[in-house]
């Protein structure tokens, strides 16, 4: 950690733990949901200290600025001074967090399908006996 030799994207995300596997990242990289600077990479696309990523997860949007650089995976405390993370883009993933918990909890999805003596009941209330 710390040498001043570029890294590639794929490697440093799995070294900053964005990814658990090499081949996620890779993939990601690939697919495009990975930009370095505004553009899209290629895996090989080397990183550099202040080079600005942005990584989509799932719904969610990472915005990280790179401060440092490391080819080897290693602790997560360690993981985490490789990188800054934009305040804004933090707080709209924590907002984004924070609809989708109350989303959630607003849709309850019930007890499974009705039991035998329920379904009884609806077949009674409806008129079909």
């Amino acid at each position: 950690m710390g040498d001043d030799a570029p890294v590639r994207v794929d490697k440093w995300l799995w070294a900053a733990r964005f990814f658990k596997t090499r081949a996620l990242a890779a993939e990601a990289v690939e697919g495009g949901r990975v930009e370095v600077n505004g553009a899209k990479v290629k895996r090989a696309r080397p990183v550099r200290p202040g080079d600005t990523v942005r990584i989509r997860l799932g719904p969610y949007e990472h915005v990280v600025r790179v401060r440092a650089l490391s080819e080897r995976r290693g602790p997560a405390a360690q993981a985490a001074l490789l990188y800054e993370e934009d305040a804004a883009a933090r707080e709209r993933r924590l907002r984004l967090v924070e609809q989708h918990r109350l989303a959630q909890q607003a849709f309850s999805f019930g007890e499974g399908k009705p039991s035998k003596k329920e379904r009884r009941e609806i077949s009674r209330l409806k008129g079909k006996d």
